[in-house]
């Protein structure tokens, strides 16, 4: 399942797009909120957000980049929708990914709603986070074979990939791997694998173990970092080439999604802890974290694709 956000002709007389449908909002408040972020399960509506975009409002006229986006592990693509519009609304055409099977929950054109069927220890066992890495970057490669079909005038010259997490490993391997991308940006996601056995040291990415000749930006948070990152991150950068690290001070792993500024709300109306915040997101303010993020994502873009 994807999502295409991209710059409006009009948006007169169109729908403004909820952020999650009530189905996918119904399973995000029994999995995601209490098993995944600490989010509060009672005292918020989910599904009541809606975003900055109109359903299916005419595009404006002209070819434009395109950027993928795939969210971090578990979580849905609707997570990433503030980041997508920034861009779009920058000329930018975006599509979020989702990872059927994978992700904690993915509503299908359909209307059926496939839920998770791994379990959340994915990340962290060998064999599945193998069966995870290699399954995302098949549905980037799917993607990118896709995009032909899609009836917006998408300059396929231009491509682009980021993402959150896992989502920021595959899109560093799909950087790797696919030569129509022409840059990414991994928002902190490991560059290795875990071992088979208790000991051995971690397998790099090729992209980690080779290096790469396209643009690739590394932005993690300093709540977050750890002897992996920099272990897997300066193995990408001892190659040298167009690849450059970033950080984001007083700020944790989730800052980079859009809980960044639905968790200080959370906070505020007091169905959050300080601590529970400052797990997820850190404790910078989304006053400096929203700017930060976008700007350093479009700017990153706006010079590797010439937008």
């Amino acid at each position: 399942m994807i999502s295409v956000f991209y710059p409006a002709l009009t948006t007169r007389g169109y729908s403004v797009a909820p952020q999650m449908t009530p189905q996918a909002a119904g399973t995000f408040n029994q999995f995601d909120a209490p098993f995944l972020h600490s989010l509060p399960t009672s005292g918020v509506n989910w599904a009541a957000t809606l975003t900055h975009s109109y359903v299916d409002a005419p595009a404006l006229p002209g070819r434009r980049p395109v950027i993928l986006y795939s969210p971090g592990g578990i979580d849905p693509r609707t997570l990433g929708t503030g980041t997508a519009e920034e861009l779009a609304s920058h000329g930018y055409i975006v599509i979020t990914i989702d990872h059927p099977g994978e992700t904690s929950e993915v509503e299908l054109a359909t209307g059926k709603l496939r839920t998770i069927e791994v379990p959340p220890t994915a990340p962290t066992d060998p064999v599945l986070l193998r069966l995870m890495i290699s399954t995302r970057l098949a549905d980037i490669t799917f993607v990118l074979s896709q995009l032909k079909t899609i009836d917006l005038p998408l300059d396929l010259r231009r491509v682009g990939i980021y993402g959150h997490s896992a989502g920021g490993a595959t899109a560093a391997q799909a950087l790797y791997e696919n030569p129509v991308l022409k840059s990414a940006i991994n928002l902190e996601g490991y560059l290795d694998y875990l071992p088979f056995n208790p000991g051995d040291p971690n397998e790099l990415f090729p992209i980690a173990e080779h290096g790469t000749d396209r643009p690739l930006q590394l932005t993690g948070t300093d709540g977050y970092r750890d002897a992996r990152f920099d272990s897997s991150w300066s193995a990408v950068l001892s190659h040298g080439g167009p690849v450059r690290r970033t950080e984001l001070t007083n700020a944790n792993h989730w800052v980079f999604t859009d809980l960044g500024t639905m968790i200080p709300q959370c906070q505020q109306a007091g169905l959050m802890t300080a601590e529970a915040r400052a797990k997820q997101i850190g404790t910078i303010t989304p006053a400096r974290s929203v700017p930060w993020i976008r700007n350093s994502v479009r700017s990153f873009f706006d010079r590797t694709l010439h937008c």
